[in-house]
C-alpha cells in the first residue's frame, strides 16, 4: 500500500523535514495537514527496556467495515519537536483480533521512518475490509512510543470515533483518548473563515462613556509613587540597551558590542525581542506620569534602534519570519512588541507607532496567517497584538477583519456566551489558564469596533467566569498553565496568582468600566488587584515575582531579572497605576481609587484642577480640594466602594451634599468654584470569607480583608502555611486590635506570637492568607453502606493493572470499607507511576448479583480521576455503563445503572487531575449496590 502525505497539492508525496535549532523548518511548508497544538496524548506506550522491543496498540471497529484511509496524529511537545513517533512500524488491518490472519497497509520495519514533527500521517487503505487496525511499533525511539489521535475513515466518516482499544502491555483499555471526538474547532492547524469578516462599512462602533487619563496626574501617594519609582530603578538596572536590542540586530546581520551578559534561556532565546516589549510597556507607561530623563532616553535609543533594524516591507520582529511558528513567537512575541511600542508611541516617541503600522501591513497580508492560531504555540494570545494596533492612531480596519478571519473561534464564542466552565479551564488548544483573560480582550475590542453584540456576550460570559469560578479572595486569578483548576478549585499549594493575570485582568476590567461607568465593581476588581498582587509581588528595585502564593513564603520558583512574563506586564502595570485613580466624562470626571493626587484635566475649554490629599488605605479619610479658573457645571462622582461597610456621606465644603451606597458612584453637579472642597471617610470594615477550594479541611480556613486590603498572618507560621487560630470565627475580629505606630497591622487579643499585617507587605516571612481558625470539631467522616457488595469481608477480590512500588498490595485496599479522607489519604489503590494511563482496578464478587448503583470514592483530592469508564461483564461480554470526562469533583462519583446482574465491574481511569504525576491513578473505595438511592 503507499504511505501518503498529507499535502494540499494532489499527489505530492514528501518526507518530514526536521526542525532547525533557530526555529524554522528547512523550509516553511504551509497547506501540509498538521495536528493542531496543544497537543494531547491519546495513547502512550509504556517505557521498554530499549528501542527494540515490539510494542502495539489496536482498535476494535465493533464490525468489519471496508475503509478508505488511516491517520495517524503524532504527538509533539510545545516548541514543536518530536521524538515519540517510532523509527520503524507497521499498520495491519484484520478481521481476527489476535491478527492470525492480517493484511499489511503499510510495512515501515526495513527503513527508518523520518520524524513527522506535527505532520498527520495518512496511510491509504484502499478499500480494505477489517474490524481491528493495529498500528505496531517495531523500533521506538526514545524507548516507547505515542499517539494523539487514530482515526479510520470509512465513506467519509471516522468509524474508530469512541471505539475501544487494546495494546501489547495491557490488553483491554477501554475507549480512550485515542479515538477521542476531534477537538471543537478540528484536529487541524488551518483556520481561515471570510465569512466572519464583518465589512467596515456595517461596523456601528460602541464607543466608551467616559475615558482613562493618559496625562495629567501627578502623585504624592507614599505607596503608589513608591512604587513606580522601584519600579524605574528595576528598568534602569535590569537589562542594558544593548542586550535589549541585540536580537534585532541579529536578525538584520548588523553587530552588537562585546561584554553583554548571554541571553535568558527560553525568555531571550525563544522569544526574541520580548525584553524590548517589556521595557518599552513599563517605560512608555510610566514617561505619562514621571518624567525620569534616563528612562526616556533609554525607550528612545530601542525606539530607535529597531528602527534602524526595520526591513524595507515593514518588518520589525526580532525573529526571522520563517521561525514565525517556532515556540510562542507568532503570538506572545508578537504583542509583546507591539504592547511596548504602543505604550511608547504614548509616552516617548509617536514614531513609535509608524513602525507598527509597517509592521502590521506586513502582518496583515502575510503568507503565515491561516496557521497562525493553531501551528504555533498559545496562538490564541496573538489576537490582542492585532486589536491593540486598530486602537492606535494609525489602525486600520484590516487589522481587525485579520483577526475575525484567521482567530476568530466561533465555537468558543458560544461557550462564553454561556457561560460554560469548559471555555476556559478546558480550552483545547493552549495550556488553559490566566492567559486566556488576553484572549478574551480582543472580541471586547472587536464589539467596540463594531457594535456586533456577538462579541460582547462572549466578553461579558468571560468576565463572568474568570470573576466567578478562578478568582482567589484578595483578587489574583486561580488559573495557571501546567496544571488542572477546576472550577472553583482555589488550589492554595499550587502555582496560582500569576502576576500577568492580574495585570490583564486590570485592563480587562477598565475596558468594562469606560464602556459602564455605573456598574462599580469593575473599578472593584482594579483596586483589588493592584493592592493584593501588582503591589505584593513587586520586590523593591530588584525585581517583580511571577506568582501570588497565598500560604507559606513569597514565590521563588521563577528566578527575578530574568524578563519572564510577570516582570513584563508587572512592569507595564506598575508604570500605569495613575490612569486608574480618575475617569473623565463629558460632564465632568470620577474618582475611582483614592491616593495622594493631583489631577488636571479640560472641562470643555476650561482647566481644572483636583487635589486629592489622603493616606489611604492607612486612613480612610479622604479630602479634595478643586481649583478653577472661573465657576464651571461639572458633575463629579465619587466611587463608593463594594466592599464599604454602610452608605457613605459626601460633604462639600462641610456639608452634606450626597450619599451612596456601597457598590456604586455618588455624583455631586453643581457650578464648582475655585476652593470648593469635597471630604468623605470611607467606612473600612473587616470581611471574613471561608475557604471554600479543593484544600478544605476538617477545621475550616478564612481569609481576612479590612477594605480591600488581603490581610495575612504572620509569625508563628510554618514554611507550609499551616497555622491554626483556636477560637470561634465569631471572636476572630472583637478580638483584633491596631498595632500603634504601624498601620493595618493588628495584634491577636490572647495571642502574642502573631499579627495580621497587609499581604502585600510581606517579603521573606513565613504566612498564611488562610489560617484554620474554630474550636477543631472534625467533620464527620464519610461511611460506605451496609449494601455494599464490593467488600473483601463478603468474598470480593480485586485485581489492576499496577501498583505503586511503595505500596504494594494497595489493590484490596479499594474493597475494604475504609474511605480515606482529604488530610489522610493513604487508605487506597494506588497505580504505577512508571506506566501511562489508562490504568484500571477490577472488582469480582464471589457470585452473579443485580447491581444498580456504583459509588466511586477518590483518595488524594488533589490527583482525583477526571476522565473514567465503567463496564460490567453479562455472560462473557462488556458493557460500558458509564463513561465520564472532565469531572472535577474530587471527592467521588454516584452513578444509577439499569439493574443488571453480573460478577465482575472494571473502572478504567484515563487521567487524573494532577499533572505534576501524569501517570498516577488513585482511587480509595469501589461500591457496588443493589438498591436505587
Amino acid at each position: 500500500m503507499v504511505l501518503l502525505a498529507a499535502f494540499v497539492a494532489a499527489g505530492t508525496v514528501l518526507s518530514p523535514t526536521s526542525a532547525r535549532a533557530d526555529g524554522a523548518s528547512d523550509t516553511v511548508q504551509m497547506g501540509v495537514e498538521r495536528i493542531a497544538r496543544f497537543v494531547p496524548v491519546g495513547y502512550r506506550s509504556p517505557q521498554a527496556a530499549n528501542d527494540s522491543v515490539e510494542q502495539w496498540v489496536q482498535v476494535d471497529l465493533g464490525m468489519s467495515t471496508k475503509i478508505d484511509r488511516i491517520k495517524l496524529f503524532p504527538v509533539v511537545g510545545w516548541g514543536g519537536e518530536g521524538g515519540s513517533f517510532p523509527v520503524r512500524f507497521k499498520l495491519a488491518v484484520s478481521d481476527d483480533p489476535n491478527f492470525a490472519s492480517q493484511t499489511t497497509l503499510q510495512d515501515q520495519t526495513a527503513a527508518d521512518y523520518p520524524d513527522p514533527l506535527d505532520r498527520v500521517v495518512i496511510v491509504a487503505a484502499n478499500g480494505s475490509s477489517c474490524r481491528y487496525v493495529r498500528f505496531v511499533a517495531t523500533h521506538l525511539r526514545n524507548r516507547q512510543f505515542s499517539l494523539s489521535k487514530l482515526e479510520v475513515w470509512s465513506n467519509g466518516k471516522d468509524v474508530a470515533e469512541h471505539k475501544g482499544i487494546t495494546d501489547s502491555a495491557k490488553q483491554r483499555l477501554g475507549i480512550t483518548l485515542l479515538t477521542r471526538t476531534p477537538r471543537a474547532g478540528g484536529e487541524e492547524v488551518v483556520t481561515n473563515h471570510p465569512e466572519n469578516v464583518i465589512p467596515a462599512s456595517k461596523w456601528h462602533p460602541a464607543a466608551y462613556k467616559w475615558e482613562a487619563p493618559t496625562t495629567g496626574i501627578t502623585l504624592d501617594d507614599v505607596l503608589f509613587k513608591t512604587a513606580m519609582q522601584q519600579n524605574i530603578a528595576y528598568l534602569l538596572t535590569s537589562f542594558s540597551v544593548d542586550e535589549l536590542l541585540r536580537p534585532f540586530r541579529e536578525r538584520a546581520g548588523k553587530p552588537s558590542p562585546a561584554g553583554m551578559r548571554s541571553p535568558i534561556p527560553f525568555w531571550d532565546t525563544d522569544l526574541p525581542g520580548s525584553n524590548a516589549g517589556r521595557f518599552l510597556m513599563g517605560a512608555g507607561n510610566t514617561l505619562r506620569w514621571i518624567d525620569d530623563p534616563e528612562l526616556r532616553a533609554r525607550a528612545k535609543q530601542i525606539i530607535d534602534g529597531i528602527e534602524e533594524c526595520r526591513e524595507p516591507n515593514g518588518y520589525i520582529m526580532a525573529y526571522k519570519p520563517d521561525t514565525i511558528f517556532y515556540s510562542e513567537r507568532a503570538a506572545y512575541t508578537r504583542t509583546w512588541v507591539t504592547r511596548g511600542l504602543t505604550e511608547a508611541g504614548i509616552g516617548v516617541d509617536p514614531k513609535a507607532f509608524k513602525l507598527l503600522r509597517g509592521y502590521y501591513d506586513w502582518f496583515d497580508t502575510c503568507q503565515y496567517l491561516p496557521e497562525l492560531l493553531r501551528r504555533a504555540g498559545q496562538g490564541v494570545q496573538g489576537m490582542i497584538g492585532s486589536t491593540r494596533m486598530y486602537f492606535t492612531p494609525l489602525g486600520k480596519p484590516e487589522d481587525l477583519q485579520t483577526v475575525q478571519q484567521y482567530f476568530q473561534e466561533n465555537y468558543w464564542l458560544d461557550q462564553l456566551a454561556a457561560r460554560d466552565p469548559q471555555a476556559i479551564w478546558r480550552y483545547p488548544y493552549d495550556h488553559p489558564h490566566n492567559y486566556l483573560i488576553t484572549s478574551l480582550e480582543p472580541y471586547l475590542d472587536l464589539y467596540r469596533a463594531t457594535g456586533a453584540k456577538r462579541y460582547l456576550d462572549s466578553a461579558q460570559g468571560g468576565w463572568d467566569l474568570y470573576h466567578d469560578d478562578w478568582e482567589h479572595v484578595g483578587g489574583s486569578i486561580a488559573i495557571c498553565e501546567g496544571d488542572t483548576y477546576e472550577p472553583k478549585s482555589y488550589y492554595l499549594h499550587r502555582h496560582t496568582g500569576e502576576l500577568c493575570g492580574s495585570v490583564f485582568w486590570m485592563r480587562y476590567n477598565q475596558r468594562f468600566h469606560l464602556l459602564y461607568p455605573n456598574q462599580e465593581k469593575y473599578v472593584n476588581e482594579i483596586e483589588k488587584s493592584i493592592y493584593n498582587v501588582l503591589l505584593a509581588n513587586q520586590v523593591g528595585s530588584k525585581g517583580i515575582r511571577y506568582h501570588a502564593n497565598l500560604v507559606g513564603t513569597k514565590d521563588s520558583s521563577t528566578p527575578i531579572n530574568t524578563n519572564s512574563c510577570c516582570e513584563g506586564q508587572g512592569t507595564s502595570g506598575l508604570g500605569s497605576i495613575p490612569e486608574y485613580l480618575y475617569s473623565i466624562a463629558p460632564d465632568g470626571f470620577a474618582v475611582d481609587m483614592y491616593a495622594g493626587s493631583t489631577f488636571r484635566w479640560h472641562q470643555g475649554n476650561r482647566k481644572l484642577t483636583a487635589h486629592t490629599v489622603t493616606r489611604f488605605p492607612f486612613s480612610p479619610d479622604v479630602r479634595i480640594s478643586i481649583n478653577v479658573e472661573r465657576p464651571t457645571d461639572a458633575v463629579i462622582r465619587i466611587r463608593v466602594p463594594r466592599w464599604a461597610a454602610a452608605s457613605m456621606q459626601i460633604l462639600i465644603n462641610g456639608n452634606v451634599a450626597a450619599t451612596g451606597n456601597p457598590g456604586s458612584y455618588a455624583a455631586v453637579t453643581r457650578k464648582w468654584r475655585n476652593g470648593d472642597t469635597i471630604a468623605f471617610t470611607l467606612p473600612m470594615a473587616f470581611r471574613v470569607t471561608p475557604y471554600v477550594g479543593m484544600e478544605r479541611s476538617a477545621t475550616p480556613h478564612y481569609a481576612l480583608e479590612y477594605g480591600p486590603i488581603l490581610l495575612a498572618l504572620t509569625g508563628n507560621v510554618d514554611a507550609q502555611g499551616n497555622a491554626t487560630l483556636a477560637l470561634p470565627i465569631e471572636e476572630l475580629t472583637k478580638r483584633l486590635h491596631p498595632v500603634e505606630g504601624k498601620p493595618l497591622h493588628f495584634a491577636i487579643e490572647g495571642d502574642t506570637q502573631r499579627q495580621y499585617v497587609p499581604y502585600w507587605e510581606l517579603q521573606d516571612e513565613t504566612f498564611t492568607c488562610y489560617p484554620a481558625i474554630g474550636t477543631g470539631t472534625a467533620i464527620a467522616p464519610a461511611r460506605i453502606e451496609a449494601g455494599d457488595l464490593a467488600l473483601a469481608s463478603k468474598g470480593a477480590v480485586a485485581t489492576s493493572d499496577s501498583e505503586l512500588a511503595s505500596e504494594r498490595g494497595s489493590t484490596a485496599k479499594a474493597i475494604d470499607g475504609v474511605i480515606s479522607t482529604p488530610e489522610d489519604f493513604s487508605n487506597r489503590w494506588h497505580s504505577s507511576i512508571e506506566t501511562q494511563h489508562p490504568h484500571w482496578i477490577q472488582v469480582k464478587l464471589p457470585r452473579a448479583e443485580r447491581v444498580s448503583r456504583i459509588v466511586i470514592r477518590f483518595a488524594d483530592p488533589a490527583g482525583h480521576p477526571v476522565s473514567f469508564q465503567g463496564i460490567i461483564t453479562v455472560n462473557g461480554k462488556d458493557h460500558v455503563v458509564f463513561d465520564v470526562k472532565q469531572y472535577s469533583d474530587w471527592r467521588e462519583y454516584r452513578t444509577l445503572i439499569n439493574p443488571t446482574v453480573t460478577d465482575t465491574f472494571r473502572l478504567i481511569i484515563r487521567d487524573s487531575a494532577n499533572p505534576a504525576y501524569p501517570n498516577a491513578a488513585q482511587v480509595s473505595e469501589i461500591e457496588l449496590y443493589s438498591e436505587r438511592k
